[in-house]
């Protein structure tokens, strides 16, 4: 790890284009989802907001991203009230530079899905920490303790 991570640009949540090289200076916590408005993903956004203004006193931006559409996540966004945009990725360009569509099984039919994953980002544009097959439950707080070690 360490390694600096090659701009990208996605469209997001208010009418954005969100850069990578736009947010030099802060740290970015980029979390990949698999669908909005769904339970998991759901209590994941949550647990980010709740910590969001500690996130904030670090420095630090998150951003959430999934393959779902700019119009459902404008509607995701504003029913949970995120403080936080949300990225766009519909052509899996941004899933597959972090490497997150696998392979997936739900009641027995196979799939490529995305995986939840989180890329913590270093004020330099540095990767700094890497999350995959992430478990909700305490995650948000794991990847805010992260960004206070750096």
């Amino acid at each position: 790890m360490n390694r600096v991570v090659a701009d990208f640009g996605c469209d997001a949540t208010g009418g954005q284009k969100i850069r990578l090289r736009d947010l030099r200076g802060q740290n970015v916590v980029l979390y990949f989802y698999p669908k909005d408005s769904t339970p998991g993903c759901t209590q994941e956004g949550l647990d980010f907001k709740e910590l969001h203004a500690k996130f904030r006193r670090q420095k630090t931006v998150i951003l959430g991203a999934s393959r779902d559409s700019l119009a459902s996540h404008e509607k995701f966004k504003a029913k949970q009230e995120f403080p936080f945009d949300l990225l766009s990725d519909p052509d899996e360009k941004l899933c597959k530079k972090f490497d997150v569509i696998h392979e997936k099984t739900l009641y027995g039919r196979k799939f490529m899905g995305v995986v939840r994953s989180t890329f913590l980002i270093d004020a330099a544009g540095k990767l700094r920490g890497e999350w995959r097959k992430v478990k909700v439950k305490g995650h948000a707080a794991e990847v805010l303790d992260a960004v206070k070690k750096l």
